[in-house]
């Protein structure tokens, strides 16, 4: 019984530590690693953590952007957050779908699933297109976040 305890503590930590922006899966995956998960179960947990804003944020990004804008606090940093959102949307609009994948896929700083989500509601992707394209980038960026840090553990 112990076990289920602290399996589902260290489970939930991942789980929501993957939630959140800058961080999203690439951090949590090491972080349930070293809490003592299975590797597949902290990378699981890591990916269905990072795709639970991706919805809320295709939807409501574009609507809050809009009424922020009217305001001279959030303005110029909408427009900041736009201006950023349009240069990593070149890949996506050369290549779509693909480029979606890829600026999800990719773990490096300033790409994941809340930049993808950014992305997608920036260039009016449609959530049935969007979705499944950030959820493929994410596996993609678990299974190289985890071979990376089983990697850098192996070494230690």
């Amino acid at each position: 019984m112990a076990f289920f305890e602290t399996v589902s503590k260290e489970l939930l930590l991942t789980f929501t530590t993957a939630m959140v922006p800058v961080v999203e899966l690439r951090g949590a995956i090491p972080l349930g690693i070293a809490a003592g998960l299975p590797p597949a179960l902290a990378c699981a947990a890591a990916i269905l953590g990072n795709l639970v804003p991706a919805p809320l944020i295709i939807l409501l990004a574009r609507r809050m952007a809009d009424f922020l804008r009217g305001t001279r606090f959030f303005g110029p940093r909408i427009d900041w957050l736009e201006r950023r959102a349009h240069l990593k949307g070149r890949l996506v609009r050369k290549y779509r779908l693909l480029g979606l994948v890829i600026l999800v896929g990719i773990p490096l700083p300033g790409t994941g699933a809340w930049t993808g989500s950014l992305v997608a509601a920036v260039l009016n992707i449609r959530m049935r297109h969007a979705l499944p394209a950030i959820l493929l980038g994410l596996i993609m960026a678990g299974l190289i976040t985890t071979a990376l840090t089983l990697g850098i553990v192996h070494l230690l």
